[in-house]
């Protein structure tokens, strides 16, 4: 039987190598990171705070299930209390993120960071080194996530969302995209716009999240060539799939498909009459095409709709269409998107 002083060793040794392994964390993370914060501020000011582990795990009671809000392939997000204070917080998977997928990780802290004075974008506050990867600690989003209807979770059951209410989360997750391409000296493209990465805050106001696969391309250029395709299958490109480029109209064809989904309250991929699956746009083309625009709405508002409200949808399915047009040089570029979102949104105001 051990003794009290082996037994005192072996603990006491235990939490030195703890220790020493968020050390180790630390200084590598922190190195990694302050090295990507350098090269992107341009000589600006970018604070984040830090966070220690302890107050991660005990905000997370240990990343616990009952903390969980919803997770995509490569990460989690729970939702945390920190002096009392509310937050969500995004931890990577070790298992998953794995060779180039390390850059990705520092690419969403670097761009969160750039990205946080815009009111449409989740906040990034802060992140916890002393992980294998940063735990990402963001603002606090009351209304949760969008799911892949474009709907939200109360309850653990989905809760569709009125018609006024999804026009607003178009033209505001317009407004984000439109920003990235618009505010800075190169443009940046999300390359993976969809529902599940929409935050709503207390307010229902979007904050759009993930920038891990997010690229810009060269000052004055309008594409790259990408090393890997990357998106979300229903959501990714056809045009970026088959050529490798990404342009602008990458995220317009993105947001094109997250509109019908806004629009339809349906996944990207819908069982057919037939049994097959059918994707999301060749649907609502299938209907357009045949008048039948009255069947593309969501049928759990369609009964209570004015006709303001059905003009509204029409031209919201028109535009959506428009943006996934098959050769890029018939969509539209995002800032005319969020302008024509806009003027339909005033619709309803100009005739109540």
């Amino acid at each position: 039987m051990e003794s009290m002083k082996t037994q005192y060793l072996k603990s006491w040794s235990g939490r030195k190598k703890e220790k020493e392994r968020k050390k180790r964390w630390f200084l590598e993370n922190g190195s990694l990171l302050l090295e990507e914060l350098i090269s992107d501020s341009n000589g600006k000011s970018i604070p984040i705070r830090s966070f220690p582990s302890d107050q991660i795990l005990e905000a997370t009671n240990n990343f616990d299930s009952s903390c969980f809000v919803s997770e995509d392939a490569y990460y989690k997000w729970y939702r945390g209390d920190i002096e009392d204070r509310s937050y969500m917080i995004k931890k990577f998977s070790e298992d998953k993120v794995t060779g180039h997928r390390v850059e990705e990780v520092y690419n969403d802290i670097v761009l969160s960071a750039r990205m946080s004075n815009h009111n449409n974008f989740l906040k990034l506050l802060g992140c916890s080194l002393e992980f294998p990867f940063p735990v990402l600690v963001f603002e606090f989003a009351g209304n949760g996530v969008l799911n892949e209807r474009g709907g939200i979770s109360v309850n653990g059951e989905d809760s569709l969302l009125p018609w006024g209410l999804r026009l607003k989360i178009g033209k505001e997750i317009a407004n984000a995209v439109t920003y990235l391409h618009m505010a800075f000296p190169k443009i940046i493209i999300h390359r993976d716009v969809k529902p599940m990465h929409v935050f709503l805050d207390s307010n229902w106001t979007v904050k759009l999240s993930d920038l891990s696969f997010s690229i810009s391309l060269p000052e004055g250029k309008t594409r790259i060539e990408a090393e890997r395709i990357i998106g979300t299958f229903g959501y990714l490109d056809p045009l970026y799939h088959a050529t490798s480029f990404v342009t602008e109209y990458t995220d317009v064809y993105s947001f094109g498909i997250c509109l019908l989904v806004l629009v339809t309250g349906k996944p990207v991929v819908i069982a057919g009459s037939d049994g097959d699956p059918h994707g999301i746009l060749s649907y609502v083309v299938g209907l357009w095409e045949n008048g039948k625009v009255n069947e593309v709405l969501d049928p759990m508002i369609a009964k209570d709709i004015t006709s303001v409200q059905k003009s509204q949808v029409e031209m919201c399915v028109g535009l959506a269409l428009r943006c996934c047009e098959a050769r890029d040089e018939y969509r539209p570029k995002m800032i005319q998107v969020a302008k024509e979102l806009k003027l339909i949104e005033a619709l309803l105001r100009d005739t109540s």
